[in-house]
Parts: C-alpha cells; sequence; structure tokens
C-alpha cells in the first residue's frame, strides 16, 4: 500500500501517520494478496471534531468511509472498523452470489471482470452557468444490478452508474426516498 495522507487544520505528526498506516495494514488479511494501489486519507479538523476519511481504490472494489470524533485516534479506530464491517460484507455477498450462478456462468462472469478505478480531478475552469466543482472518472465494472447497489451502499451515495454484465449498456441504480432502490436502464 502506498499511502497518501493529508491534514486540513492540523499537522500529520509523524507517531499519527505510523498509526495510519498501521492500522490501515491490517485490512490486508482480509485478501489473498498484496493490495497494491494508492490510500488517500485526509484528515481534518472541523467544529472541534476531528474528522478523517479514507479512500483505497482496489481492482475489484472502492473502499470508503468517514468517522468523527473528539480524538482523531479513536476516530481512526472507528474509519477502520467500518471499513472491516464493508470488506465482510462486499465478500459475503460475493460469496453468496458465487455460489448461486452456475459454473459456466460464474466462468464466463471471471472473464469479463474489470477493475472499477477512480480518478478524482478538481476542475479549474472557467465558471459557467453551472458550477461544476468535481469531476469524477471511472471504468465501468461490468456487474449486475444487486452487485451496484452493494456497491453504492459501500459508499454511501445515492447512485451507482455501472455496466450491466449481461446486455453491456450502461446503467443507474439509485435510492428512493422510501428506501428502495430503483434501476434505470439504458434503452436500445
Amino acid at each position: 500500500m502506498n499511502f497518501n495522507i493529508r491534514g486540513e487544520n492540523l499537522t500529520v505528526t509523524t507517531s499519527l501517520r505510523e498509526y495510519i498506516e498501521r492500522k490501515i495494514s491490517k485490512l490486508e488479511r482480509y485478501f489473498d494478496s498484496q493490495i497494491d494501489s494508492e490510500v488517500h486519507v485526509n484528515l481534518h479538523v472541523h467544529n472541534n471534531e476531528q474528522v478523517i476519511e479514507v479512500t483505497v481504490p482496489m481492482q475489484e472494489l472502492l473502499l470508503r468511509a468517514e468517522e468523527s470524533h473528539s480524538d482523531m485516534y479513536a476516530a481512526i479506530d472507528l474509519v477502520i472498523e467500518k471499513l472491516e464491517r464493508q470488506i465482510r460484507k462486499y465478500k459475503t455477498k460475493v460469496n453468496r452470489k458465487n455460489r448461486q450462478v452456475s459454473e459456466v456462468k460464474r466462468m464466463a462472469h471471471s472473464t469479463t471482470v474489470q477493475g472499477n478505478t477512480v480518478t478524482y480531478t478538481d476542475v479549474d475552469e472557467e465558471e459557467s452557468e453551472f458550477d461544476i466543482v468535481r469531476t469524477k472518472r471511472f471504468n465501468l465494472k461490468p456487474m449486475d444490478a444487486e452487485e451496484a447497489i452493494l456497491q453504492m451502499d459501500m459508499l454511501g451515495h445515492n447512485f451507482f452508474v455501472f455496466s450491466d454484465s449481461e446486455t453491456g449498456s450502461t446503467n443507474v441504480v439509485y435510492k428512493r426516498k422510501d428506501g428502495k432502490y430503483g434501476l434505470i436502464e439504458q434503452e436500445s
């Protein structure tokens, strides 16, 4: 893991940096191989609350969690617990799905899965009528609607764009106000 640790309104001390790196490195025990990605950690103070945001883009999923506490070390522990829950939930869902899918379909699916890479770019262009403050670019990972909902929930978003593994079309799942989910499919 490569760590990118930033502090806003606070100084990232050596002991704080080492504590973060040690705690996040323990997440590797949940995976068969070593995590080879950039771990983005953003620390800041907001209204006397210590806030930590952690983003770990990986080939199969994107882990993201945010926690706040009056003590930064406690916030770090809380965010690690949240990331561990996300990993366990994802692995349980994937294992359950793999048991239900036939062997032929599983082999076809495993050959089409590509990484879900996320790149964040801050846009500093002339102001227009609509103020775009951030642009996100990512490769659409082929998946079904159920897996897209899982990814959306793990990210804490209200919608998620994905490529349908059966049709190859671009679709969107979203969370409705009644707590249920909606699916927007591309017309043929």
